[in-house]
C-alpha cells in the first residue's frame, strides 16, 4: 500500500515479568477500518494504548500521519497526537449536555457548525440539547462517536466500542458505526474479541496472539484461508480432522481431500460448517440427529458411520429433518502440514 497513516514497528511492552506486546508491527492505511482481534490478554489494548499515547513502550516506534509520536527519543502526549478515542464506557460528562459534550475538544468559529454535522452524521442532530442519561445505550455510543470525530482527527481508535450494549443494539450497532465511519471518511483502528463483529466491520483484519499479529488480511481471505488451525478455530466455526497424504489426497471421516503436499506428510484439515453440502440419499452414510432453524439457514448435527459428528450449514431450500440419512460432498478444505 501507499505510505500508511499508521505504522507501528517493533513495538514492546512488558508488565513486570509479563509482556504484553512483543516485537509487534502493524500498518493501517488511511481511510481503512483495522480491527485488532485476539482473545483476553493477546495485547490488543495495550496496543491501542500504545498508538493513542496513554502506555509508553519499551521500545518500538509509533508513526502518525507521517510524524514519529513514540520512539526515536520522542513521545508526544497523548493530546498533540492528533487521535480521536471512544472508551468501553463512553467516558460522556454526565453534567453537560450531549451538544457540550461533542463540542468539547474542538477550537474555532465555526465550533457550533461542526459539532452540528457530526451529530446529523451520526443521526443525532435532534438531541443536542438533551443529557447523557436522557439516551440510550446506543445513543450514547453514537454521541462518544461524534466527540471522537469532531475535532477532525488523523485517526479514531475504539477500545471495545460495542461491549455495553445488549445484543440487538450490538448488531444494529455494528452496522452504524461502519456506516458514520465511512461517512466521515475516517481512519479507524478498533479492538474487539467478538469475531463477528471483526468480520461484519472491518477492512482488514489483524489476528493477534501472545502478544504478536498472526495473521492481517481482508476478512474473505482471513476466514477462508486461515493459516493455521489455532486461527482457524479462533476466527468461525471450524472441523478440524487429522490425516496422512497418499496420492494427492488426505483420507479423512468425511472422506478424500485434495492436496499438493508430498506424499507422507502428516496434516491438519479444516473444514468449515457450510462447506459441507448434504443431500438427502436413503442410502447415505451419514443421518440427521439434530437440527436448528435459523429461518435464512440451518444448522445439521449428522452422525457418521463410526459414530463422530459433525455439523453442516445448509440453506433452508434444502429442507432437512431429524432421522434423514444424507451424502456429503465438501465444496471447500483447508490442509496444513503438521508443526
Amino acid at each position: 500500500m501507499n505510505d500508511p497513516l499508521i505504522s507501528v514497528e517493533n513495538v514492546s511492552v512488558s508488565y513486570g515479568d509479563a509482556g504484553a506486546l512483543d516485537d509487534f508491527s502493524l500498518d493501517v492505511a488511511q481511510g481503512s477500518l483495522v480491527a485488532l482481534v485476539g482473545p483476553s490478554g493477546c495485547g490488543k489494548t495495550t496496543a491501542l494504548r500504545v498508538i493513542a499515547g496513554f502506555q509508553h513502550p519499551d521500545e518500538g516506534k509509533v508513526t502518525i500521519h507521517g510524524t514519529v509520536v513514540v520512539g526515536n527519543g520522542k513521545d508526544v502526549p497523548p493530546e498533540k497526537r492528533n487521535v480521536g478515542m471512544v472508551f468501553q464506557e463512553y467516558a460522556l460528562f454526565p453534567h453537560i449536555s450531549v451538544a457540550e459534550n461533542v463540542g468539547y475538544g474542538v477550537r474555532g468559529a465555526d465550533r457550533i457548525q461542526r459539532v452540528h454535522d457530526v451529530l446529523k452524521l451520526v443521526g443525532l442532530e435532534h438531541h443536542g440539547s438533551r443529557f447523557p442519561h436522557e439516551l440510550s445505550g446506543g445513543e450514547q455510543q453514537r454521541v462518544a462517536l461524534a466527540r471522537a470525530l469532531a475535532p477532525q482527527p488523523d485517526v479514531v481508535l475504539l477500545d471495545e466500542p460495542f461491549s455495553n450494549l445488549d445484543a440487538p443494539q450490538r448488531e444494529r450497532m455494528r452496522r452504524e458505526l461502519r456506516k458514520i465511519l465511512k461517512g466521515a471518511g475516517a481512519t479507524a483502528v478498533f479492538v474487539t474479541h467478538d469475531q463477528a463483529e471483526a468480520l461484519a466491520i472491518a477492512d482488514v483484519i489483524a489476528i493477534m496472539r501472545d502478544g504478536r499479529i498472526v495473521q492481517f488480511g481482508i476478512p474473505d481471505d482471513v476466514y477462508a484461508e486461515p493459516v493455521d488451525p489455532w486461527v482457524a478455530r479462533f476466527l468461525g466455526d471450524a472441523i478440524l480432522l487429522s490425516g496422512v497424504v497418499q496420492d494427492g489426497h488426505v483420507a479423512t471421516i468425511l472422506g478424500s481431500i485434495d492436496t499438493r503436499l508430498p506424499a507422507g506428510s502428516h496434516t491438519d484439515v479444516m473444514i468449515r460448517p457450510e462447506w459441507i453440502s448434504p443431500r438427502i440419499d436413503p442410502d447415505g452414510r451419514g443421518k440427521v440427529v439434530d437440527r436448528e432453524f435459523y429461518g435464512h439457514d440451518q444448522r445439521v448435527e449428522i452422525e457418521l458411520p463410526g459414530g463422530e459428528r459433525i455439523e453442516a450449514l445448509v440453506p433452508t431450500a434444502n429442507r432437512m429433518t431429524v432421522g434423514d440419512r444424507v451424502d456429503l460432498e465438501i465444496v471447500d478444505a483447508i490442509v496444513w502440514e503438521k508443526k
